[in-house]
């Protein structure tokens, strides 16, 4: 049952996922809620592109970690089920590398059927993965759902305990040698680092805990892509109460002091509200949306010279023709260390391509007309700190990467069945006010985690709660979901408002 309503009045500016999580479930208990977005749609990265009876999902595409979604509907008083249909892949994906194809699974025994196909003599290495990995799992997932808002809180008994767990000093790809010797295997359980945004051979080994949450629980698709589930809670949000406007960008913080009192917007109105959550690109937030001179920790210098994760070269392909890959396919480079060092080190575009392939019509038949595909294709690429002209190498790029589609993915003839295109390079990113276009935010190195990332209750202005993939827990679907419910519990607490809620880490301000 939904609670009475509160006086209190919370503005989110931004309708990502993490904002519209926040906005829910708020709502839900009672408070006045408005949000403001300055597209046509909800959704954020996580929203849809439509062309031509093409749909694409602009961003995130893998759903991990399904139960954690479940539970945030169900703290907004709603059932997952009832608003979208998700279906879990199995196989989960199909990595191909040039002298073959390794399609894991979360079905044990057909897993080690592949295990004993592409790489003999590891099966053992896998079932000692999923032991060692799942007890370094149930140690940080506690911290991961924690507030960062005092090191009292860092230095709880949940962090203590795990610290054992993060592996410091290793990274993931040193961690999977625990457990391989094929350096190949070891890429099958370590190129989850690019939901990072990161290198494999620098991600923290803590991060060991993605390919196990793959395996343990899976990977699911949305009918209709992913950003049905952003529709989904917008429709919640609606039902609860919550005005959300469309077409309103936020121009500034107001501010009385260090206290935020609202927002204005691009057309001048001035929204004020008891709290705020940002859901905005956090180093754009902090450059663009706090006024000038008020900030000092993350003042727009301190900012820039935080450390970033890559960026992406996306294709969006709509064809009239259905090609024989599977739902999710990641193409390996010949020389995956040479090119993983030229997108993060040497930030040149490289010849030797990796490539992400979502297939999704060979599951969904929603996502174009019969008989047709829409295909998304992602290429991680150096961000805008790299010396790159996009003007100049967009198109040069875009042909290297549907060459590389033809020979290396199969797709022999696609220029022929092209009927919609849709290119993103690093500047349509940075367009869409994200930082040096770092499509996964600040990077998750050890020194950005935690107490230590820019935290959910905003450490320089009060009456503001920051949410999405560059605060805390950090990017990927499943960590901006929690990022928002973090600010919810954080707000009801400051406000005395009872509620019960899966996650019992958020503590009393």
């Amino acid at each position: 049952m939904q609670q009475q309503k509160s006086q209190k009045h919370i503005l989110v500016v931004g309708a990502g996922p993490g904002g519209l999580t926040a906005a829910m479930i708020l709502a839900f208990r009672g408070f006045k809620v408005t949000v403001v977005e300055k597209e046509a749609k909800v959704g954020g990265r996580n929203a849809s592109i439509e062309r031509g009876g093409y749909k694409f999902d602009t961003g995130p595409t893998f759903l991990m970690m399904k139960f954690l979604l479940d539970e945030v509907f169900e703290e907004a008083g709603k059932n997952l089920d009832d608003y979208v249909e998700c279906t879990k892949l199995e196989p989960m994906y199909r990595l191909q590398f040039k002298d073959r194809a390794f399609e894991p699974t979360t079905e044990r025994e057909a897993m080690l059927q592949q295990m004993d196909a592409c790489f003999p003599g590891s099966r053992d290495g896998y079932d000692k993965f999923m032991e060692v990995e799942k007890e370094r799992y149930e140690s940080m997932y506690a911290c991961l759902q924690k507030d960062y808002n005092s090191w009292t809180r860092y230095f709880s008994l949940d962090v203590l305990k795990a610290l054992p767990k993060l592996s410091v000093g290793r990274s993931i790809f040193e961690v999977l040698g625990d457990y391989f010797e094929d350096d190949k295997l070891k890429l099958s359980f370590t190129f989850q680092s690019k939901y990072l945004g990161m290198s494999a051979w620098d991600c923290p080994g803590a991060f060991a805990l993605l390919p196990y949450i793959e395996h343990a629980f899976g990977v699911w698709h949305t009918k209709g892509g992913l950003s049905e589930i952003s529709e989904a809670m917008g429709k919640v949000c609606e039902e609860h109460g919550v005005d959300i406007r469309l077409g309103s960008p936020a121009k500034q913080l107001l501010l009385e002091g260090r206290k935020v009192c609202g927002a204005e917007l691009a057309d001048g109105e001035k929204i004020h509200a008891d709290e705020i959550v940002l859901n905005a690109d956090f180093a754009y937030a902090m450059k663009n949306l706090v006024p000038p001179g008020t900030l000092k920790k993350y003042s727009p210098q301190k900012v820039d010279k935080k450390e970033y994760s890559c960026s992406t070269f996306m294709l969006y392909l709509g064809v009239d023709k259905i090609y024989d890959l599977p739902h999710h396919t990641i193409f390996f480079a010949e020389d995956y260390k040479t090119n993983i060092e030229e997108i993060f080190k040497v930030k040149k575009l490289s010849k030797d391509l990796s490539l992400y392939v979502r297939n999704a019509s060979a599951t969904d038949p929603t996502l174009a007309p019969e008989g047709h595909s829409a295909i998304y294709v992602l290429v991680p690429v150096p961000n805008l700190t790299a010396p790159i002209d996009w003007e100049e190498s967009e198109e040069p790029f875009r042909e290297q990467v549907i060459r590389a589609l033809e020979t290396t993915g199969g797709m022999t003839d696609l220029r022929e069945h092209i009927k919609e295109e849709i290119v993103y390079s690093p500047k349509t990113w940075e367009s869409m006010n994200i930082n040096f276009g770092a499509t996964f935010n600040l990077a998750h190195c050890l020194k950005q985690m935690m107490y230590l990332r820019p935290r959910n209750k905003f450490e320089e202005l009060d009456n503001c709660y920051l949410v999405g993939g560059g605060t805390h827990p950090g990017s990927g679907l499943p960590m901006i979901y929690e990022s928002g419910r973090i600010a919810a519990n954080l707000i009801s607490r400051h406000h005395k408002v009872p509620f019960t809620s899966k996650n019992l880490q958020v503590q009393p301000n």
